[in-house]
């Protein structure tokens, strides 16, 4: 029967891993190389640039979505002259550079406001067509050169009443066809378009079109923009890699520039494009551009070196460990194999096969392959009748393959352990270059902008819904309010408060706490409490003059309207990928919103976080200033470490005056430094190896040195003259065969001792008589 397992296959899956190992060990430190510029940097630049593309893309989508909601509420009843209706679409304030209304039948402007308007290109009567949904955003150039980003609405204006002064036709006035009621133009509004927010001393930002050409820049002034001026190719290499990527799937990147002035230039690119490309501002082919000059890293030791070091030594160590198993565990178990069979045939039945009883076992090894060949040795001879059958003594056991198996593992453990534990640790002093703190900071302000951002752009939303529920009756408030409700999903509860407190109307879940009307518009926190952290924007209903509709005084406007914000929308804005936990606190640095799972104004995870963002907070009468610092969760060296950073919400705006700070954490080792890479890999090296070790030794163990253990025990009591135990074969190995062997040994030590008893009774003993003397 062929022999299945055994002691061979451990010991070369040993030999093996080992050697994969100290291989991998070469690979992966080898290859890590310090660099005067960390990839971490690179990467932070990338990160930086998608922020920022990502607060492009959602202003022109605010504001797209603003021209479109103005077009269909803002239309005065009842007028259809082009200037009224122009001043209704644009009030005091907007932000618009022009706007103008074109009639769709002719292209011609009906009315203007603010600068020219660029309308090259622009096909009024294909665009004013209301089977192609919304319209998309353009970015053009206006008369002087400079870029100006398009925003189309489609208006409906009731038509002039056909008895009217035919000079008011000349004058502009809306005449359409007799039997209509409403006429569809063309609104057109002409913005800026913003430069990309960017932050950290130094960084430049550019927004540059699909052919290269820079629209917008950041900041305006200074020596950051003239450095930028230094580089005039790479706004067209970005663009041409926006362009290539749009097919492959990434929207962002990085480049490294050359040197000067002692400076490294980071350079990050990326789309302004959103993850379904179905937004306004996809389509525009727009790249936002951010750059930042760093100090090179001073170049660090080469780590080749310590690879080859660490990979030989292993080399050593498994030729050693194979050499050692092999000549004490595997070459006397395939003897004593050989062995066992030459007795079991040499009891056999065939009379050739008897001389084999007279070459004597050899005994080789130390341990239990040398106890089982003595035991081996003393059944031959008494088969052969020289000896019989000792009486098992106690002896004291010497150290046997289960020592020897232990000594292997704790040799690899010698290697293994210095590199999980020891070996290349990062030096506290020396764990993140100033830069990354800079970058983490950066991430953190550019976050705090985006919820700023967001919970402003809420509250003038509102400002304009309440602006149409001024004079409503309250049919026509309640639709109001389920229309603002569909058109911002992030409302949770949205409802209006009359002017002693009382709840009149409400759309949406049930609202965690009403509030006393405050006064004015802005941004504040419902609860102190609870489980859910809510947070509202509230807008003062104007009071009405006469409004039409109204009959009685109880249907006039009631006083605030209140939306409260989900909790899951601030989740959503304070994650960015590579900022590692971020959280939302309120003036008591309490959490109102997290990255990750948290409980309602719990504290944040570490009072290090907590000092930190004590350092943020505003002096009286000041906005307070971002901070950052790398921190140490550990109490050894490198252990735990982060980079952390925490801003002010708000500086101005509705939310500037609620304390609100921003603030993230990220582990160090997450960061894409060479040192840590070279700390992860050695780690990863010593774990696999003993990972590897452990298995094949376990294994060695398992089916051979427990087996054997047992055989030899089974092998010293068949010699001790013990012949009733039957022996069973378990394994088919070399421990099984010597087993099965032992058992035919057994069968004849029996049948010679049958033989020999039949002999001794066929003998006539003495006789003596009782009492008599011989």
């Amino acid at each position: 029967m062929p022999m299945l397992g055994g002691v061979r296959p451990p010991i070369a899956a040993l030999l093996c891993g080992l050697l994969a190992v100290s291989a991998l060990t070469a690979l992966g430190l080898g290859t890590v190389h310090e660099q005067d510029v960390p990839q971490a940097l690179s990467d932070a630049e990338r990160q930086i640039a998608q922020d920022a593309a990502d607060s492009v893309g959602a202003s022109i989508n605010a504001s797209a979505r603003t021209v479109r909601r103005s077009a269909v509420s803002a239309t005065p009843a009842g007028s259809s002259k082009p200037a009224t209706v122009l001043r209704s679409l644009l009030p005091t304030g907007h932000p618009a550079a022009g706007g103008v209304l074109l009639d769709p039948r002719t292209g011609r402007p009906l009315a203007a406001s603010g600068e020219k308007v660029p309308l090259t290109g622009v096909d009024a009567k294909d665009l004013a067509r209301p089977d192609t949904g919304n319209i998309a955003p353009r970015v053009v150039t206006s008369g002087t050169g400079a870029p100006r980003l398009l925003l189309f609405a489609r208006v409906s204006v009731p038509v002039a009443d056909r008895k009217q002064d035919e000079n008011q036709d000349q004058a502009g006035d809306l005449r359409g066809d007799q039997d209509a009621e409403e006429r569809g133009l063309l609104f057109v509004v002409s913005e800026k378009v913003a430069a990309p927010a960017v932050y950290g001393a130094g960084r430049t930002g550019q927004l540059v079109d699909r052919n290269g050409k820079v629209c917008a820049s950041a900041p305006t002034t200074g020596a950051a923009l003239a450095a930028t001026t230094g580089h005039r190719a790479l706004p067209a290499a970005a663009a041409n890699a926006a362009n290539t990527s749009v097919h492959t799937g990434d929207v962002s990147g990085s480049v490294l520039g050359d040197g000067r002035h002692g400076l490294r230039r980071v350079t990050g690119w990326a789309s302004v494009v959103s993850e379904d490309g179905k937004d306004d501002a996809s389509g525009l082919g727009l790249t936002v551009l951010t750059a930042r000059e760093v100090p090179p890293a001073k170049a660090g030791a080469d780590h080749m070196w310590f690879a080859l070091v660490a990979a030989g030594a292993l080399v050593v160590i498994a030729v050693l460990v194979t050499l050692v198993l092999w000549g004490t565990m595997q070459r006397p178990l395939l003897r004593l194999h050989l062995s066992a069979a030459r007795l079991a045939r040499g009891v056999g039945e065939v009379p050739e096969k008897r001389a084999e009883l007279a070459r004597p076992v050899p005994v080789l090894g130390f341990g239990e392959p040398g106890r089982a060949g003595r035991a081996l040795e003393s059944i031959r001879r008494q088969l052969l009748g020289e000896t019989e059958p000792e009486p098992a003594q106690e002896v004291r056991r010497r150290p046997g393959v289960r020592a020897l198996v232990l000594v292997c593992a704790l040799v690899i453990a010698a290697w293994g352990v210095p590199l999980l534990f020891l070996l290349n640790r990062v030096p506290a002093a020396k764990a993140v270059p100033a830069a990354a703190v800079a970058d983490q900071q950066a991430r953190t302000e550019a976050a705090a902008d985006r919820v700023q951002r967001s919970l402003g752009g809420s509250r003038t939303d509102l400002a304009a819904a309440a602006s149409a529920l001024s004079g409503a009756s309250r049919e026509r408030a309640a639709e109001v309010l389920r229309r603002e409700r569909a058109d911002h999903p992030t409302f949770r509860s949205l409802y209006v408060l009359d002017r002693t407190g009382a709840l009149m109307q409400q759309v949406g879940k049930q609202p965690v706490r009403t509030l006393v009307p405050p006064t004015g518009e802005g941004i504040t926190q419902v609860n102190t409490s609870g489980k859910i952290p809510a947070i509202a924007a509230y807008a003062r209903i104007p009071a009405p003059g006469k409004a039409k509709g109204a009959k009685k005084a109880e249907d006039t406007a009631p006083a605030v309207v209140v939306a409260e914000i989900g909790v899951d929308v601030l989740d959503d804005l304070v994650s960015r990928p590579g900022l590692g936990s971020v959280w939302l606190t309120d003036e008591r640095h309490r959490v109102l919103a997290a990255s990750a799972g948290f409980e309602a104004f719990q504290s944040l995870p570490s009072r290090r976080l907590t000092r930190l963002v004590a350092k943020t907070d505003a002096a009286p009468g000041g906005a307070g200033k971002s901070a950052s610092a790398v921190l140490h969760a550990g109490t050894s060296p490198g252990e735990g470490l982060s980079v952390a950073a925490a801003a002010p919400l708000a500086q101005k705006g509705p939310a500037a005056g609620l304390g609100w700070r921003v603030v993230s954490a990220e582990p160090a080792a997450a960061l894409k430094l060479a040192a840590y890479q070279v700390q992860a890999r050695t780690m990863l090296a010593g774990l696999l190896a003993l990972t590897a070790g452990g298995a094949c030794l376990g294994w060695l163990h398992i089916v051979v040195v427990r087996p054997l253990r047992t055989l030899t025990g089974c092998a010293e009591r068949l010699a001790a003259g013990d012949r009733r135990t039957v022996l069973f074969p378990v394994h088919h190995d070399e421990c099984g065969s010597v087993t099965r062997s032992l058992e035919l040994l057994r069968q004849a030590l029996v049948e010679r001792d049958r033989g020999a008893g039949a002999d001794l009774a066929a003998v006539p003993a003495p006789s003596f008589q009782c009492g008599s003397a011989p």
